[in-house]
């Protein structure tokens, strides 16, 4: 079995600045609530191993996922850009924005794209005056993503926002509606707010859903499982979150759920090599 990895953050110059590599404590306890053991290449800060991971995994390919996200941390597009000029065959990028200026932003979507970014990348709650996800600031950075037909990543899950209400899938709903040939993809599943994004999915075909490391063994788990098997098959991307989830073992564990043969091919790869256009 193949995999496409849609989030990962290499031990790699900007992206060790940030919590997840600098409080590796912190990263270790969440890795080991999930019930895998830290990654070697995570805890030795070594590309060459989370490669070399990603080989025994069957990780044919990953999305570099940049950040431009005040406290959690800021990866520069030319850092990721770089990187995955350096391992082209098995790294693509998703291009990091600063979305409170709508100008820059639209600058910087161009840019991107000219540069080979398939994908970008918004937190809105996560900037140092969170947004919600509808935010009315957003909506031009929105229509220029649509109008240029690259996918949006919105981290709407988790800890993505002051509290619980920037997490809330009515905001995201909204703006599906409102942007109905955006495809965008909602890292982190939008959990915990499991049941009621897969009742926006069901209802709206332009919306991706990738649990990333908020899947395994957490509350909700069966509900996603049942859904990449059924009516997400298509719209289910697989993603370690490394280094939060070690890219082999994740990968080792995700291998064995209920999910059909032919639905695994698409949510393990497929699905985001289609996204992205590479297919």
């Amino acid at each position: 079995m193949r995999f496409f990895d849609f989030r990962v953050r290499p031990p790699y110059k900007g992206f060790l600045s940030m919590v997840m590599y600098a409080q590796p404590d912190r990263r270790n306890g969440f890795t080991r609530n999930l019930k895998f053991e830290p990654s070697p290449a995570a805890e030795k800060q070594s590309v060459e191993m989370m490669i070399e991971e990603m080989k025994q995994g069957n990780i044919e390919k990953a999305l570099v996922v940049g950040r431009n996200s005040g406290a959690l941390g800021s990866i520069d597009n030319a850092e990721v850009s770089e990187f995955v000029a350096k391992h082209p065959d098995r790294f693509v990028g998703a291009a990091s924005i600063d979305a409170t200026n709508r100008k820059i932003a639209v600058v910087q979507i161009d840019e991107a794209i000219k540069n080979g970014f398939r994908a970008i990348n918004i937190e809105p709650g996560a900037y140092a005056q969170p947004m919600f996800t509808d935010d009315r600031r957003l909506y031009p950075i929105y229509a220029h993503c649509e109008d240029r037909k690259i996918p949006v990543i919105l981290m709407t899950g988790g800890n993505a926002g002051p509290d619980l209400n920037y997490t809330h899938p009515a905001l995201i709903d909204r703006v599906l509606a409102d942007f109905p040939t955006l495809k965008i993809v909602t890292s982190h599943g939008n959990w915990p707010w499991v049941t009621e994004i897969l009742h926006v999915a069901f209802r709206r075909s332009n919306l991706y859903i990738s649990p990333d490391m908020y899947l395994p063994n957490m509350p909700g788990m069966d509900d996603f499982v049942k859904a990449a098997d059924g009516f997400l098959a298509d719209r289910f991307l697989y993603a370690s979150s490394f280094p939060f989830c070690p890219v082999k073992d994740y990968a080792e564990w995700f291998s064995r759920l209920p999910i059909r043969p032919e639905a695994m091919e698409k949510v393990a790869y497929r699905n985001a090599m289609n996204l992205l256009g590479l297919a």
